[in-house]
């Protein structure tokens, strides 16, 4: 690929996706402010534990059956189906058909189940109060895997016709609705705990937060009708491509199943942590929730620079595999890694360094504690976010040639690592550091992830070496860590609270790196902060 080619890749690139990052800067804002009224309502204890549980039960099941692999597996098919002379219409009839019946089934069985999934995934709360309490929030959560199953369907055959924004601005309807609700009772109950919350008050938890996704789903159903894409119900599955579907969506399940086998492990460690922390009069939420909602704040860079690159470059690779173009596959590949890392590698120093202040800050309503052991568990997620993002882009690759089978086998050897580094942090660490040494556990795993995923693209002549990426990476790291270090040391002289040292903090270290890149000529950087304001390079 030509630099000419490759500019314009670039440009075109970031500028489709820059309207998803906008949506998704304003769908993380909101779901931001609706992650920390929730704890401020429902703390980092016990009972923020049981709703976390609770409300995370559907997206696990949701993503064994029709997850981000899964969708990312239809888009391919679905790139071809428009191509059709009905505009893909029928092949689409029957693909929404036969989903929403599964996600109908699957919904229905998982409310029946919802006292065993409690048992599986929360094995401590038996016997004791959480474990009720839990079953009745899960019970009202799980309806919301049908409306996040049709969401992230009718999403894709928008993406597909190319019409990105609706998807990433639709979850900002779900926040809003979280926000109005959750900001309710914390008015009304702003002191609740395992044992005075009414079973009513967390029914309407439940009922509120699956509201939001309802929502969500409806909005784009008139997206996909002014997209000239007619659907109606349609049960002739014997149609080759919907068979094709279930047959690697039958590898995706097999891939998301491996991925839940290993957020059990990691669930069930972090409840049990919990508890265990509690008998020893350890009052500082240091559980599930703590992980989550660190989780949460790693995976915002994430979300919004490299879920939104990704969402507009799977159609493009899907292009490239279908005509043989292995080189600017590669070539695809690496410059979007490149160009992720611009934010990835700074925000995850930052983490690393500043992850106390930013939860300390950001967490109000919960302890001064509360609020350092979230920073801790931060810090030990946050070089994880360079290879979470690099190994995205990596099976994006694998998606184009809509091979599933060896992105099952890169995700088993980083599940397995990810479960038997876990056991090793909770058998060697006391209850109380057990869930930052499950984020440091996750953090390895993801290496080894994108390591394997690297290896395995070598199967279609796809060899990317690690200097095409460490070099930058190092470089970006390096004029990061020149601005953000004496930051670190001086934090604590900076006059005014923690929210004037966060702001200070930021303001210095983005302009510091935006500056210094420019110093040493690193041209991505520049690049991309001009495109992203929507001037020419």
């Amino acid at each position: 690929m030509s630099d000419s080619l490759k500019s314009h890749h670039d440009v075109a690139l970031l500028r489709s996706s820059t309207v998803m990052a906008i949506g998704t800067v304003f769908s993380r804002i909101t779901g931001l402010i609706r992650g920390l009224l929730t704890v401020a309502l429902l703390g980092t204890a016990l009972l923020g534990d049981t709703f976390n549980v609770a409300n995370t039960m559907p997206n696990i099941l949701y993503n064994l059956i029709i997850g981000g692999a899964l969708t990312a597996v239809f888009v391919p098919q679905l790139v071809r189906a428009i191509r059709e002379p009905d505009g893909g219409s029928a092949f689409i009839s029957r693909l929404v058909t036969a989903t929403v019946v599964l996600l109908g089934a699957l919904t229905v069985v998982a409310v029946i189940a919802a006292p065993l999934l409690v048992r599986i995934f929360a094995t401590s709360y038996v016997g004791r109060p959480e474990f009720n309490l839990t079953v009745l929030m899960m019970r009202w959560c799980l309806p919301q895997i049908f409306f996040m199953g049709l969401f992230a369907l009718l999403g894709q055959i928008a993406n597909a016709k190319e019409k990105f924004g609706p998807m990433m601005w639709a979850p900002i309807l779900n926040n809003i609705i979280g926000i109005s609700g959750i900001g309710y009772f914390l008015h009304k109950h702003p002191h609740w705990t395992v044992a005075t919350i009414s079973h009513s008050d967390a029914m309407w938890i439940g009922i509120i937060t699956t509201s939001g996704y309802v929502l969500q789903a409806a909005v784009l159903i008139p997206v996909i009708t002014r997209a000239n894409i007619k659907i109606s119900p349609r049960f002739d599955w014997r149609d080759p491509e919907i068979n094709k579907s279930m047959r690697l969506a039958s590898w995706t399940l097999i891939f998301a199943a491996i991925s839940q086998i290993s957020y059990l492990v990691t669930v069930n460690l972090s409840t049990h942590a919990a508890v265990r922390a509690l008998k020893e009069g350890i009052t500082t939420g240091v559980g599930y929730t703590p992980y989550s909602n660190a989780t949460f704040i790693m995976m915002l860079p994430h979300s919004i620079v490299t879920i939104s690159i990704v969402t507009a470059l799977l159609p493009q690779l899907s292009l490239y595999a279908h005509e043989k173009r292995i080189s600017d596959i590669h070539d695809s590949l690496v410059r979007t890694i490149r160009l992720v890392g611009i934010i990835t590698v700074p925000a995850a120093i930052g983490l690393l360094l500043f992850g106390p202040l930013i939860t300390e800050t950001l967490f109000f309503g919960i302890s001064a504690a509360d609020g350092q052991y979230l920073g801790d568990v931060l810090a030990g997620f946050s070089l994880g976010l360079l290879p979470l993002s690099v190994n995205l882009i990596l099976l994006r690759g694998l998606n184009a040639f809509e091979n599933v089978k060896l992105q099952v086998l890169s995700n088993f050897v980083m599940n397995l690592a990810a479960s038997g580094l876990a056991f090793v942090a909770a058998l060697a660490l006391p209850a109380k550091w057990v869930t930052v040494g499950l984020a440091v556990a996750l953090t390895i795993s993801y290496y080894i992830g994108a390591y394997s995923t690297i290896r395995l693209l070598h199967r279609y002549r796809i060899f990317i070496k690690t200097r095409e990426i460490v070099g930058l990476y190092a470089r970006l790291a390096g004029i990061f860590l020149i601005i953000a270090i004496p930051l670190r040391f001086l934090e604590a002289q900076i006059p005014g609270g923690n929210t004037i040292r966060l702001m200070v903090v930021l303001a210095i270290s983005a302009v510091g790196y935006f500056g210094a890149a420019r110093l040493f000529r690193i041209t991505e950087v520049g690049s991309t902060f001009r495109v992203l304001l929507g001037r020419k390079i």
